[in-house]
């Protein structure tokens, strides 16, 4: 029987505190995939890969560690001049975990965050070669930073597998599917303090959805 192929997505979005971590932890649940954050800017109140690690419940996903984590909760090329460090997108992608599992792979801020000072986010996509799922938060000022985002991602070359929508303080999700002819994946309701339960709930949900999911 052929072994399925990996299947390795990268979670990027409309910007910071939109809630990739926590999509990410539920797109990793849901294919039992394990989970990498290869730049983590700010750790003084624990990694987004120690968060994740607590709310899996499947016994196959691995939470790889980070290639480079900074102190500074800032943008990562603020925080590594002021550690002296140069963030290598080379270095990044020679590091991509290997193995059979798939992989969600969680960006920093959205897809214009400076990585150095002449790389983003977007350029990192681009090296790795490998889809996006976007989030964005339903909230005043999604409907901009979405089109803004699909946008980015047309001009970049960046094939799209969808929006995943996150939060229901508004509905904006048919909009933005409409103006940017980018599918919607999944929306996930607001949760103040997501745990594990919740994590596995929607992931049970995302996973019969991933049928339609043009991988």
């Amino acid at each position: 029987m052929k072994r399925a192929e990996r299947k390795i997505v990268f979670v990027s979005g409309t910007g910071t505190g939109i809630g990739k971590t926590f999509i990410s932890a539920i797109l990793a649940e849901a294919l039992q995939a394990d989970y990498w954050k290869p730049v983590q800017a700010g750790y003084a109140s624990g990694t987004d890969s120690a968060w994740v690690r607590k709310v899996l419940t499947n016994k196959k996903s691995i939470v790889h560690p980070e290639t480079y984590l900074l102190e500074l909760a800032a943008s990562p090329h603020i925080g590594a001049h002021r550690e002296n460090i140069h963030v290598s997108l080379q270095k990044i992608v020679s590091a991509l975990p290997a193995g059979d599992n798939d992989l969600i792979i969680e960006g920093a801020g959205g897809l214009m965050v400076p990585l150095n000072d002449h790389e983003f986010v977007a350029d990192l996509i681009r090296m790795l070669n490998v889809p996006v799922a976007l989030v964005s938060r339903n909230t005043l000022g999604s409907i901009n930073f979405s089109l803004l985002t699909a946008m980015a991602c047309k001009q970049k070359n960046i094939r799209v597998l969808g929006w995943v929508f996150n939060d229901n303080y508004l509905d904006y999700e048919n909009d933005i599917v409409s103006w940017t002819n980018i599918p919607s994946l999944a929306s996930v309701p607001f949760a103040s303090h997501p745990d594990s339960n919740f994590i596995s709930e929607q992931a049970k949900i995302i996973r019969k959805k991933m049928e339609n999911w043009q991988w």
